[in-house]
């Protein structure tokens, strides 16, 4: 419920051209915090992030993400802005 959650307000929120939530919880079960939350990766490309350093893109997907942040206990973010044609 949560990933569907994070991935529906990062679509809203960025446009992206590609978006990938991935639930790695179960890879951390067990450890201190597990269970204040789930472990999410998200892999984003975004017209959004062009041009800002990589610290304020991802401040710009906490802050989108503030709403779920008692559900998540760690996020690891990838971003990219796409590329551009050579046209």
């Amino acid at each position: 419920m949560i990933k569907a959650k994070i991935q529906e307000i990062l679509a809203k929120t960025f446009s992206p051209d590609f978006l990938e939530v991935i639930d790695e919880s179960h890879k951390h079960s067990g450890h201190a915090g597990a269970s204040q939350g789930g472990h999410y990766q998200v892999i984003i490309v975004s017209k959004s992030f062009e041009g800002k350093k990589l610290l304020e893109a991802h401040r710009m997907i906490y802050k989108a993400l503030e709403p779920l942040k008692s559900s998540i206990h760690a996020l690891a973010i990838k971003i990219n802005v796409p590329l551009k044609s050579k046209n």
